[in-house]
């Protein structure tokens, strides 16, 4: 007798005619999705390496802060300090004339004298190095996840290799030893993202895909609102124990994920891995309570052709990029989503960094951004199991521009109206940013899906790059910082109505399947 899962696919039709050749999201359907309580859990403790990602994305913001300073009691009378104003530069003052307002060692800045040693080129070289080492990972490793390597190990090496160069940054005796490290963090940092969404996803069923990907944008969050709370307790610490109490429980969470969570069973398959793949499913169909030794024979019959696409059948690490080049509808869809990307990217990057221009405490500014993060998981988990993406997208970043172009029309001088506006801005942004995710990882199939969602995210990464540039002019006038951040996300809805709609749309693991599924419903 056929296993009572399986026979729905296995049984023919009533006419006589052979049951169609299940794919491999039937299948997978039908083995895991039935989402368990343990089942979803591993794949949230999953998501949750997203809260990692956060803290070195945003962890320069305290550690590489520009400290105030102020003049010494004793030279009050030194007419070139009492003349100074202590939002200058001290560096043309007499030495002993004035101190920093905490301790030298809170900062990279204040600790090595980079303001004075180098200006502002020195001062944001960590910083840009960390962004120019996520864009160099993002290019150089995007494919090895689809084609190498698996989700499960890029997602490992990444995380480790970033833990390793934070807790290496305690030890950096001076700024380019520091930048290093920063640019080899976000070399690996790079993929920690896509692969924690892709995995996570992979590992459930269809019905709590939404449920997985809001939680990864919690666990952001979560790691975002954890760095003022850290960086307010250590705020006359040296600034070297943000990035050990950031790395350490990182190298902890990697040995719980090596040994509690599998490989995705769907990227198994698609590589022709069919013995690793009955090994992932039976632990993961053993958490559901269901018996262990179930028939895998419906594994035989979700075979993939060598012939579908280069990604899947294992034709080199860039088969996957050459996949989507030679299919123009893969092609368009990339394309428009990364130029889409780009102004979401520099806008969510960006801002942040920016919350210093409004002249706030730093540490309340990032607290506020950090729990409109917050309410921004909270907002994609409703839009995406109710909302269709396109229009959701849309609205967003529209609604994200027209906040940031208020901060240009309120005065500097209504500091709370200016800080309302961008934290509305930020959690538009925000949640734009995390639906055009979701969105991303339903437009294409199991064999490229790491790959076009990584370019994505790195489009992103690149948009960030480009922030610091505009932050660092919009010190004169904010047309510079938000009026452009405004602009740049405001057109990137345009981009929007040229993608498909994927709400309710089941996901394809070849790009044949996609397109004989898109051909049926007269989209290709």
């Amino acid at each position: 007798m056929a296993n009572a899962a399986t026979a729905p696919l296995l049984a023919s039709s009533h006419d006589g005619e052979p049951a169609k050749e299940p794919s491999i999201d039937d299948v997978m359907e039908m083995y895991i999705g039935a989402t368990g309580i343990l089942q979803l859990l591993k794949a949230v403790l999953v998501a949750f390496a997203w809260a990692f990602d956060a803290q070195q994305v945003f962890i320069s913001a305290f550690t590489d802060a520009e400290p105030r300073w102020h003049c010494l009691a004793a030279s009050t009378g030194n007419s070139s300090c009492s003349r100074s104003s202590t939002a200058a530069s001290p560096c043309a003052l007499p030495p002993g004339t004035w101190a920093w307002d905490r301790p030298a060692v809170a900062s990279v800045v204040s600790e090595w004298a980079l303001s004075c040693a180098g200006g502002p080129a020195l001062v944001s070289l960590p910083a840009s190095s960390f962004f120019a080492g996520c864009l160099a990972g993002g290019f150089l490793l995007t494919t090895l996840a689809d084609s190498l390597l698996g989700r499960k190990k890029m997602l490992l090496v990444s995380l480790v290799s970033m833990s390793v160069a934070g807790v290496l940054a305690i030890f950096a005796p001076n700024v380019w030893v520091y930048a290093a490290l920063r640019l080899l963090s976000g070399f690996f940092r790079s993929m920690v993202g896509t692969c924690t969404l892709v995995l996570s996803t992979e590992l459930v069923g269809k019905r709590c895909r939404h449920m997985v990907s809001a939680a990864a944008f919690f666990g952001f969050a979560l790691g975002f609102l954890s760095l003022p709370a850290l960086a307010y307790a250590f705020r006359d610490a040296s600034w070297r124990n943000m990035y050990f109490w950031t790395s350490v429980p990182c190298l902890c969470y990697c040995v719980l994920l090596y040994f509690l969570v599998p490989e995705s069973p769907r990227w198994l398959l698609v590589r022709g891995r069919k013995l690793d793949a009955m090994e992932a499913l039976k632990q993961i169909i053993s958490l559901n309570g269901s018996c262990a030794t179930a028939s895998f024979s419906l594994l035989d019959r979700c075979t993939v052709h060598e012939d579908d696409d280069g990604a899947s059948s294992g034709g080199g690490v860039f088969a996957t990029l050459q996949a989507m080049w030679e299919r123009r509808w893969a092609f368009q869809r990339l394309a428009a989503t990364m130029a889409a990307s780009f102004g979401v990217g520099m806008f969510y990057f960006g801002m942040p960094l920016n919350v210093g221009s409004l002249g706030s405490d730093l540490y309340l500014s990032v607290t506020l951004n950090a729990l409109a993060e917050l309410a921004a998981a909270v907002l994609t988990w409703l839009l995406v199991s109710r909302s269709d993406r396109r229009s959701a997208v849309i609205a967003l970043t529209a609604a994200a521009g027209a906040c940031s172009l208020a901060c240009v029309a309120i005065p500097r001088r209504a500091a709370s109206a200016r800080m309302a506006a961008e934290v509305l801005s930020f959690f538009a942004a925000c949640t734009a940013f995390d639906v055009l995710l979701i969105y991303s990882t339903e437009m294409f199939p199991t064999s490229v899906r790491n790959s076009a969602v990584g370019l994505v995210r790195q489009t992103m990464v690149l948009g960030g790059a480009a922030a610091p540039v505009l932050i660092a002019l919009g010190r004169e006038s904010s047309l510079w910082s938000f009026g452009v951040f405004g602009i740049a996300i405001g057109c990137s809805g345009l981009f929007i109505p040229c993608l498909p709609e994927t709400r309710g749309k089941r996901m394809s693991d070849t790009m044949e399947e996609e397109e004989r599924n898109e051909a049926a419903m007269g989209l290709v």
